[in-house]
């Protein structure tokens, strides 16, 4: 399957102001999303993406008062969250102590600045993948993300390439049918758009 040929891409408003950006950056691959604010226009997608700036307690709020809470945690086709939309695929965030989707196991923690360590962690730097995916085809060792977080994930058996700021952490984690990427593809240049060509053409078993 190419990004062409994606299909039914539902693209989750859970307040974000990387909605546009990352709607533009599928539109750039060939791929039309369908905008999707409630659970009842979430239909019968193909795939679905949520993107996240800002906090994990009201974005999770909005998620809950939209009914789009109970849909994501059963859906059965792949899901990507990209930056805080991907700290809420797991079980809580220290960010609020906000329980969160529960789709992966862990939580989602601080980072802690130390002398040349800024947070939040904002720029460019390097992937490291730890084990091989059909979402990491085509990104060679050391590619460069953008990235803008203050927390971030475990580096645990979900996570499939990791980076490091201060201390490691996920950069891409993938379990069953849910994949997440804390760095933003729609803002990573050619890397980026690989990352969601890859993303919009997995199958997972």
């Amino acid at each position: 399957m190419s990004a062409g040929t994606a299909g039914d891409v539902a693209l989750i408003d859970a307040g974000g102001a990387n909605l546009g950006s990352v709607r533009y950056a599928l539109e750039r691959l060939g791929v039309t999303p369908r905008l999707v604010r409630d659970a009842d226009a979430l239909g019968a997608p193909e795939r679905v993406i949520l993107p996240g700036v800002g906090a994990a307690p009201p974005a999770m709020a909005l998620l809950r008062e939209r009914g789009l809470e109970g849909a994501l945690r059963t859906l059965q086709v792949p899901l990507l969250g990209i930056c805080l939309g991907m700290q809420l695929l797991f079980e809580e965030s220290e960010e609020g102590n906000v329980t969160c989707l529960g789709l992966l196991p862990g939580c989602v923690r601080k980072m802690v600045p130390a002398p040349g360590i800024r947070v939040p962690h904002m720029g460019w730097n390097a992937l490291a993948p730890l084990r091989a995916s059909a979402l990491l085809e085509g990104v060679a060792e050391d590619s460069q993300a953008y990235f803008v977080h203050g927390y971030s994930a475990p580096v645990n058996e979900h996570c499939i390439a990791s980076c490091e700021h201060g201390s490691p952490f996920a950069a891409v984690v993938q379990h069953g049918r849910v994949a997440g990427m804390q760095f933003h593809p729609e803002r990573s240049a050619a890397v980026g758009a690989r990352l969601l060509t890859n993303f919009l053409a997995w199958n997972p078993a």
